[in-house]
């Protein structure tokens, strides 16, 4: 009888505990995040996440996996994920639109060198390519025009072909067209298919680069408009958490490849070389970070603007807010 009485003690003990988990856990409220598993520059996303940082705020935050740029920026709009990191030229896009949804407050990553241009054999320098067929897109135009300018030119004076990404290496490798610039993994693809070729230069030999120290569009760290303005408490706790995990990327680059290899379905040695091109961001030296990052998107949204790519130059400074994260 007594063992029973137990029994049904510890049953009830037991119930209760996860009565009282499940009503922690449906507290807690859920902010996710829009983000890719295909690049590199989301590592201390993933590390923070996988090593429970913003649990530990008492925040749940789960991984939605979009490869576009664009998608991520939508999405956030529509109020289905709270923050992203994002390439800044669909954050400019949607700032000469007028989107008010979101505020940038952070760069964790960037990765200058991994975008570059490459010609075929017998075209040893951008001079050569005048008249010539030239591949770019996005923010490889960028690039591109910044390469131009390093060598007297200007995009007039070679055939830009406007070309998706994917299609490069097929093209270069026929000789439709006589050099490309485009980021990696795919700038790998355009060196092998033509492997005789020459490298033009990348991101890093670019006027813009030495000016401000990044490549050509960097990834930027967005967050909802409104979670900010109802409720900093939440949107700070997120902030603390992302730095955490850029620290602990930076501090044990070895088990955080292991921790986040499963993302990318790629090896732990894999992610640790990949990852060894970048360089992950976090508190150390942020507020001068952000200064710079800040001004590089306004050369950034006057430089889409003098090439049509946006109806009008925003003021980005009118989408920053740091009020909530974390002094250093």
């Amino acid at each position: 009888m007594r063992q029973a009485v137990r029994r049904a003690a510890l049953a009830l003990a037991v119930l209760g505990m996860m009565l009282a988990v499940g009503a922690a856990r449906a507290q807690m409220p859920k902010l996710d995040v829009a983000a890719s598993s295909t690049w590199w520059g989301q590592v201390p996303i993933m590390v923070a996440i996988d090593k429970g940082y913003f649990k530990e705020q008492g925040v749940e935050v789960g991984f939605q996996h979009m490869v576009s740029s664009g998608d991520r920026i939508a999405a956030l709009t529509a109020g289905s994920v709270a923050f992203s990191n994002l390439g800044r030229i669909a954050v400019i896009n949607e700032m000469a639109r007028g989107n008010q949804s979101f505020y940038f407050f952070a760069n964790i990553d960037d990765s200058p060198g991994n975008e570059g241009c490459w010609a075929r054999p017998g075209f040893a320098s951008f001079k050569d390519l005048r008249g010539k067929k030239v591949a770019a897109n996005t923010s490889a135009q960028i690039t591109m025009n910044g390469l131009l300018e390093a060598a007297g030119m200007v995009e007039k004076d070679v055939v830009f072909v406007n070309l998706p990404p994917a299609e490069m290496a097929g093209a270069i490798a026929k000789g439709d067209v006589d050099a490309a610039c485009v980021w990696e993994p795919l700038f790998s693809n355009v060196k092998k298919a033509a492997a005789d070729g020459k490298l033009l230069g990348t991101d890093a030999d670019t006027p813009s680069f030495k000016k401000f120290g990044t490549m050509a569009a960097p990834d930027i760290m967005i967050i909802a408009r409104k979670l900010v303005d109802e409720q900093p408490e939440q949107a700070r706790k997120l902030a603390v958490a992302l730095f955490k995990g850029v620290a602990y990327t930076n501090a044990n680059p070895d088990d955080t490849a292991k921790t986040v290899a499963h993302y990318f379905r790629k090896s732990p040695e894999e992610v640790l070389e990949a990852m060894k091109s970048f360089k992950y961001f976090g508190q150390a030296g942020w507020p001068e970070h952000m200064k710079l990052h800040t001004g590089q998107m306004q050369f950034l949204a006057q430089w889409l603007h003098d090439n049509a790519k946006i109806p009008s130059v925003p003021d980005v400074a009118k989408w920053e807010n740091v009020s909530f994260v974390p002094k250093p």
